[in-house]
């Protein structure tokens, strides 16, 4: 399994403990809306409380260094998204992540 198949299955399950096997300690996700940069416990603590879901999955490229990942992502507050996300690995697990989105109407 990918870097990025086993993040999207953490996301889908909640699996805490996978998001943390996948995300490296130094983690830093570049959030598109705010510019506001999350820690690898914030993802965690986010992924965990059910507040995304993502439909549609489609990887679009990987390799060790780098990854694309394309997703439906609806919130909890009902809103929903189409996203884009750039990753990039460190020795097998996410270290950076950064999204750009756009809205879908409800």
């Amino acid at each position: 399994m990918s870097i990025i198949e086993k993040l999207t299955k953490a996301i889908a399950d909640r699996d805490a403990n996978l998001a943390n096997e996948v995300v490296h300690d130094d983690y830093k996700f570049l959030l598109h809306t705010s510019g506001k940069i999350l820690s690898k416990q914030d993802v965690i603590n986010w992924l965990k409380s059910g507040d995304v879901t993502e439909e549609k999955v489609r990887i679009l490229y990987e390799d060790n260094e780098v990854g694309f990942k394309h997703a439906f992502v609806t919130f909890n507050d009902g809103n929903k998204e189409a996203v884009m996300s750039y990753f990039k690995f460190k020795n097998g697990k996410v270290i950076y992540q950064e999204t750009g989105a756009t809205k879908i109407s409800k």
